[in-house]
């Protein structure tokens, strides 16, 4: 099976270290030559299309703050995620191995694990590891050991219990990484507060997932640049994963988008060949952009990009720091209703 295109954005500078540690991205920083180690901003999103950002060719979704970090790097355009799902995407961006090495081939628990193969398959599920082994070397551990605070924040899925999460793999904080794979799974309660996250403590009524996360993260970097130190942050945003939710305002805005730019009377889904509906288990490809949620929850997560951005301008650290944009794997588009 072909691998998903995935988003991946670069700032230049530090390309070697880039290359070494990531198999793609869009890099960003200044090419200076400086005696003190880089800070690292790795910024990863869930489930999003290689073609849901402006600077990728999205016409309907908006994205100023991603598209202008394209401009001042690196900019990825024939790069593939190292899994079509979550957590095997994501132990290769943890530890530079493959899937295969890491023992995760599916995303955890994965939809064949202890139920066996889906009607169709023509090959049986092979056994895969629902944890992240605490022997694997992270890039968080491997950073940590070179004088880096490190900081984790959002979507983890590398492990069912604490021993495997992100605390016990080289993260100095953690907010909100644990077993949950989306905002609506373990119990979860979705994109706005109250969040029902161990890791994560409730925010007032209302408050937005990825705003915080974004807060968290912006703190740690202010506390980190304060003491002089070299960090390393990880924002793994739980959006764009279904079951998607966005602020009500930005759902208006591009509801009447795409009533503006008539894709509102398109036809929106086609219906597969019988060899790909048996082989894949979905009857449709959606073959628009046009809905607004998803697009609003795209929307709010290039807001807060750019309040990153901001935040290492404000502290001066812009030139001195890797900024990295990327998804885990490609956007979803066969589920019933898939948003992109």
């Amino acid at each position: 099976m072909k691998k998903k295109k995935s988003t991946v954005l670069v700032k230049t500078g530090w390309l070697l270290l880039l290359i070494m540690l990531f198999p793609a991205g869009l890099c960003s920083a200044k090419n200076k030559t400086h005696k003190t180690k880089p800070n690292i901003v790795l910024i990863l999103v869930d489930d999003m299309g290689w073609k849901d950002l402006g600077v990728y060719g999205s016409r309907f979704y908006e994205t100023p703050n991603i598209d202008k970090l394209a401009s001042h790097g690196m900019l990825f355009t024939d790069a593939y995620a190292s899994s079509t799902v979550c957590s095997p995407s994501r132990s290769s961006i943890m530890t530079g191995q493959s899937p295969v090495h890491t023992g995760i081939t599916d995303w955890i628990i994965g939809s064949q694990n202890g139920a066996g193969p889906r009607p169709g398959n023509k090959l049986l599920p092979r056994p895969f590891n629902l944890n992240l082994d605490t022997a694997q070397v992270t890039i968080a551990e491997a950073l940590k050991r070179g004088g880096y605070a490190t900081c984790f924040a959002g979507k983890w899925h590398l492990g069912l219990s604490p021993e495997y999460w992100p605390e016990n793999q080289g993260f100095d904080y953690n907010y909100g990484g644990w077993a949950a794979g989306n905002p609506r799974a373990h119990g979860m309660k979705g994109y706005f507060s109250p969040y029902h996250n161990p890791r994560l403590t409730d925010g007032p009524k209302g408050e937005f997932l990825p705003d915080r996360l974004t807060r968290e993260i912006i703190r740690f970097i202010r506390q980190q640049t304060k003491k002089g130190k070299p960090f390393f942050a990880d924002l793994s945003f739980y959006a764009v994963h279904e079951r998607i939710e966005a602020k009500q305002e930005y759902i208006e805005k591009f509801r009447e988008k795409a009533h503006r730019l008539g894709l509102d009377t398109l036809q929106q889904f086609v219906r597969r060949t019988p060899e790909m509906r048996e082989s894949a288990g979905w009857e449709t490809e959606r073959m628009v952009q046009s809905n607004p949620v998803y697009a609003g929850l795209i929307y709010s997560v290039d807001e807060n990009v750019g309040r990153i951005l901001k935040t290492l301008d404000e502290l001066k650290i812009a030139d001195h720091t890797v900024v990295i944009f990327t998804s885990d794997n490609g956007g979803l588009s066969t589920y019933p209703n898939a948003p992109t």
